[in-house]
């Protein structure tokens, strides 16, 4: 599974780096609030899916942490329970 993972980022490096090659498009002016820049369409791209990226993990990542901890959580949960079903009954 991490080899189809390795591939698909080595074919959109390659991507990035043919589009950025071949780049004959016009500029495209951003306007945003006071900010006003001509960049090309590739780089606007580009910083869209950047963008798009940072969004999902800025989401991602805490919502990973409480599943990580939650998880630790439960599996010394279930060490406990385990131990005390397992417990040789003290004769007494």
């Amino acid at each position: 599974m991490q080899f189809f993972y390795w591939l698909i980022f080595l074919m959109a490096i390659g991507i990035a780096i043919f589009s950025v090659q071949n780049s004959n498009a016009p500029l495209v002016a951003i306007k945003f609030l006071l900010w006003r820049f001509e960049t090309s369409l590739n780089y606007t791209i580009f910083g869209a899916i950047g963008a798009g990226i940072l969004i999902i993990l800025f989401f991602w990542i805490p919502r990973a942490l409480k599943t990580s901890i939650q998880l630790k959580e439960l599996k010394k949960q279930v060490k406990n329970l385990e131990t005390m079903l397992f417990k040789p009954a003290s004769l007494g």
